[in-house]
């Protein structure tokens, strides 16, 4: 049997770049490149990468096996509504949930809330006779003959959802319903809740199908594309598409549940720290990457990422397996601006890619936190992208003074200051927020900072919070695409049974648990994943008897109910700081997580080169005046180098600032540790 292609790449598209790493079997020392994002077709940045990536690194295109990529395109179709026309048939009398939502008061004091935003207007919503009971059995037959009335009103409609009442637990009518669509009108893209998200909740349950059907036409829309610009280029890697829970996925089910994708290109980094909590022997992390326009929190306890069983986006629930995180919009090209009442504001309004910040010189007018950084001495304007894009520093500066300074009455600087003070309180906040709703201590926890631009604020974001150790990954500007590369195939399957977790209903859940593995199995096995390399792990979401909300609680062996309950009693414990151990548990959905390992190559450490690694000093905005800061060079630091704050460490794609009283050094992994309080 012939050796397959030696080189794998993860690419990770963002809003300002798109961000590469590749291992060559060859050579197995993880490679980083990094190239602007081109929005109009993210596909064409994509292809540029790794041309660019392949000169650069010196490999063929035809020597690509695997390619595992992370997208936005979902999460931006929904964001910018650019979704496909669709339609929604469901049972007669629920029409409406779309629209009635479920009750949630964001805003306590608001007189006049926003709306929730519903993606299917009232007059392609259409109910049709039918009723199941919730334990699946047929209340009211389905009424076939009023289905062609309905597609005669569709019109242009491209998408259909489907979501009948009950359906998680007998999908027979919507499968009816699916195949007469499909012999009647086969152009249409069709989505079922029973495949989509077989689970209870039904507004939950109908909004995710309805995303995932808005989406289909989008997502294939840009599939075709890329694998179109793939075979122009002369070569036909496999292709994987990086899911919302972690794993990867087939081209097939990318195309035909691209909700899946909603949360792709995060879903790295906390890939990518969890497998770092592992090297850095720091079980307890909280990992954020801030890139050009988003900054990402995830959470890393006791050496595992927090997986949930819903999102949202944009205020739409997503009730599917997702790494959870907390996004908000504070990156590199996040605005500044001074309001009408004289308040400085930082996002989350984007400069993206194009036009970018002022210093790019494309265009952009609207003063940036780049350009604060700029303007402060923390960037070199002739080393910015490792020299391979130069910045424009007088333009950043003017900028500075006539949008933020002079309204204000401030100089350049500390206008400057003012942006970088309010843009780490923002980010700040929002780890705060991801630690305190766990009733977790940031003071226990180690910052892990990744992204383009996450190591110019990380020293003072720490100091907000009272963390004491950051962690400056390697390649931390590519880390996302990182975690990407060690992915892995994922599909999630899951059971909706309500079921009382007690010993007399043990048969039935074991049934339940059986036909899930089944399930996952086959999954597996129609991917072409030998059985030696399947995973299936099983977990339930569980809770007391009268609760509204679940937790998601792991059951390595489908079989020790008793362990399974005092695992829920833990962990409730652990989040609310009780457990009532004497009441009744509820076992509401089980879950199975199919996982396929993709061969991997040995992974190794790049050599040290040392030696030389000051490269000299540069003028920065410092606790309020300007000052020599010495500059340094990662790729040249030894073991024994120690980097006292004042100082900046530059590289290839990111720039780190030391700030005063830490103190940093080499540690393993190829990471930098920085501690506050540490004698050099």
């Amino acid at each position: 049997m012939a050796n397959p292609p030696p080189v794998r790449i993860a690419v990770d598209i963002g809003g300002t770049f798109t961000d590469l790493m590749l291992l060559d079997a060859r050579d197995p020392v993880p490679r980083a490149w990094k190239t602007p994002t081109t929005p109009e077709d993210p596909s064409i940045g994509l292809l540029r990468g790794i041309t660019e990536a392949a000169s650069r690194f010196g490999f063929a295109l035809s020597d690509v096996g695997l390619l595992l990529h992370g997208t936005t395109i979902a999460t931006n179709a929904v964001l910018e509504r650019k979704l496909a026309r669709g339609a929604l048939i469901t049972t007669a009398g629920f029409e409406d949930v779309l629209e009635i939502g479920r009750h949630v008061r964001r805003d306590i004091y608001g007189l006049t809330p926003a709306a929730f935003p519903t993606l299917i207007p009232r007059d392609l919503r259409f109910g049709i006779a039918e009723r199941l009971r919730a334990d699946g059995s047929v209340e009211l037959p389905l009424e076939e003959a009023a289905l062609p009335a309905i597609l005669e009103r569709l019109g242009d409609v491209q998408a259909v959802a489907v979501c009948l009442l009950h359906a998680y637990a007998n999908p027979a009518h919507e499968r009816r319903l699916a195949a007469l669509i499909a012999a009647a009108r086969p152009d249409l893209a069709v989505s079922l809740s029973s495949d989509v998200s077989p689970e209870m909740r039904e507004y939950e349950r109908t909004s995710t199908t309805v995303l995932n059907a808005l989406l289909v036409p989008v997502v294939k829309t840009y599939l075709d594309r890329l694998a179109a610009r793939l075979a122009e280029a002369g070569f036909s890697p496999n292709v994987y598409m990086v899911q919302s829970n972690g794993g990867v996925c087939s081209l097939a089910t990318a195309a035909s549940q691209p909700a899946r994708l909603l949360l792709s290109g995060p879903s790295g980094g906390a890939l990518a720290a969890g497998r770092l909590a592992a090297l850095l022997a720091r079980p307890d992390m909280v990992a954020v990457d801030m890139g050009g326009t988003s900054y990402d929190v995830s959470v890393v306890q006791d050496g595992r990422v927090g997986i949930v069983t819903q999102g949202e986006i944009d205020r739409l629930p997503v009730r599917l397996p997702m790494v959870e995180m907390r996004t908000i919009g504070a990156g590199g090209g996040s605005i500044a601006a001074v309001d009408a009442g004289g308040r400085l504001a930082v996002g989350p309004r984007s400069a993206g890619s194009r036009p970018g910040p002022v210093a790019y010189a494309r265009g952009g007018t609207e003063p940036t936190v780049t350009d604060a950084n700029l303007v402060l001495g923390r960037l070199d304007p002739e080393f910015f992208l490792g020299g391979a894009m130069a910045l424009d520093l007088p333009a950043a500066r003017a900028a500075m003074v006539a949008r933020v300074g002079a309204p204000l009455g401030l100089g350049a600087e500390p206008a400057a200051a003012g942006v970088l003070a309010v843009v780490n309180a923002t980010l700040a906040a929002a780890v705060r927020l991801s630690l305190f709703e766990k009733g977790l201590d940031p003071r226990a926890f180690t910052l892990l900072t990744f992204g383009g631009a996450g190591g110019l604020h990380a020293i003072e974001v720490a100091e907000e919070m009272g963390i004491t150790e950051v962690v400056f990954p390697a390649e931390p500007g590519t880390l996302s695409a990182f975690g990407i590369l060690y992915s892995d195939l994922m599909q999630d399957f899951s059971r909706a049974r309500l079921v009382s977790a007690r010993a007399e209903n043990l048969p039935a859940i074991e049934e339940a648990v059986a036909s899930l593995r089944a399930q996952a199995d086959a999954a597996l096995a129609a991917d072409g994943i030998p059985p030696a390399d399947r995973i299936i792990g099983l977990a339930a979401d569980m809770r007391y008897r009268g609760q509204a909300f679940e937790l998601l609680i792991p059951w390595p062996d489908g079989t020790d109910l008793d362990g399974l309950v005092a695992g829920f009693h833990a962990t409730h414990q652990k989040r609310f700081s009780y457990a009532n151990e004497g009441d009744a548990v509820e076992i509401v959905i089980l879950r199975a997580t199919a996982t396929g390992r993709l061969q991997k190559p040995d992974e190794r450490a790049a050599d040290t080169v040392g030696g030389g690694a000051q490269k000299g000093t540069r003028r920065c905005w410092t606790q309020n005046a300007w000052a020599d800061v010495p500059v340094w060079q990662r790729e040249f630091l030894g073991a024994a180098d120690i980097i006292a704050g004042p100082a900046i460490i530059e590289e290839a794609f990111s720039t780190h600032w030391i700030g005063p009283g830490w103190t940093a050094r080499p540690g393993a992994a190829g990471a930098l540790v920085a501690t506050k309080g540490e004698a050099a």
